[in-house]
């Protein structure tokens, strides 16, 4: 392949010679170096030396045919493993959390509003929209409403507020394909916080995280998300009683809580073990 050969092909060839180098599985299949839901190329620990190629002299033999491909490509042979690009902490002082009452919340929006005017006046990026007056407007929110109609066995129809925002699980998918470590959770009290400085916008971590609360700031080109209000809650400047997320603060229904969930003897946790609280989507082994 020609030095000035376009960057497409390079991709191509580069992507068939990781998968030529894959370890073998037990049962004699390579793993796959793609997802094979979303087709995305898998990150693997690389470390490249590039090198000027040696020019080929003689008729390369089917045993030397990978390395040869390997030197045309200015590339070494190399060990690669597949593994997590960004770690979890082994534990979390704190388990910080917010508990919604589906049954007290009355669907008024004031938390979803909240957390926009103060998530684009705060400590991040603005949350931009684009086009907000066209055809075809698009917002970053970091706390969405979903309003359903359902009629429960034996019971008159009822209309549900549901709340998607993160929910910052302990076993958190989208901080452990993070290739950058943009996306982390951290250890004094398991927030999960998105760094912008090192994000790239690959959207790995908006594919892996099964609650669909990350979102793509087009303007930035970096994924947002939730941050517990990290600026307020640890803020000595306000008054002790502002010190909870906008969302929790300015719930006039008081449908939202926040607290410790990893203290059986806090508030918030007191509240789950009364009213009977249920994770969300148990089954997808976030430990919520």
């Amino acid at each position: 392949m020609d030095s000035d050969a376009p960057e497409t092909e390079r991709g191509l060839l580069l992507n068939h010679l990781i998968k030529e180098l894959l370890p073998t599985k037990p049962d004699g299949l390579r793993y796959a170096n793609s997802d094979p839901i979303t087709g995305q190329g898998a990150w693997y620990d690389l470390r490249v030396r590039i090198e000027k190629a040696t020019p080929v002299t003689h008729i390369p033999t089917q045993h030397s045919l990978r390395k040869l491909r390997l030197l045309r490509l200015n590339l070494p042979l190399c060990v690669m493993k597949a593994t997590t690009m960004t770690d979890l902490p082994q534990s979390t002082n704190k388990k910080l959390g917010l508990v919604i009452d589906l049954d007290t919340c009355v669907g008024c929006q004031a938390c979803v509003v909240s957390c926009k005017e103060w998530n684009t006046s705060g400590h991040g990026a603005l949350l931009s929209d684009q086009d907000p007056y066209g055809a075809d407007p698009h917002r970053n929110w970091l706390n969405r409403m979903h309003s359903y109609e359902i009629t429960p066995k034996d019971s008159l129809a009822q209309v549900v507020h549901f709340l998607r925002s993160c929910l910052h699980c302990e076993d958190a998918p989208c901080v452990t394909v993070c290739p950058t470590g943009a996306s982390y959770k951290r250890a004094e009290d398991g927030i999960i916080l998105v760094d912008e400085d090192l994000c790239i916008g690959c959207g790995l971590c908006a594919w892996s995280y099964p609650y669909g609360a990350r979102e793509m700031d087009e303007s930035a080109g970096v994924m947002k998300k939730c941050t517990l209000c990290v600026d307020r809650i640890y803020n000595e400047n306000l008054p002790e009683i502002d010190r909870e997320p906008a969302c929790v603060r300015t719930c006039p229904a008081k449908a939202r809580h926040f607290g410790d969930l990893g203290d059986p003897n806090s508030a918030i946790s007191q509240l789950v073990q009364e009213r009977s609280g249920i994770d969300l989507m148990p089954e997808q082994g976030t430990n919520l």
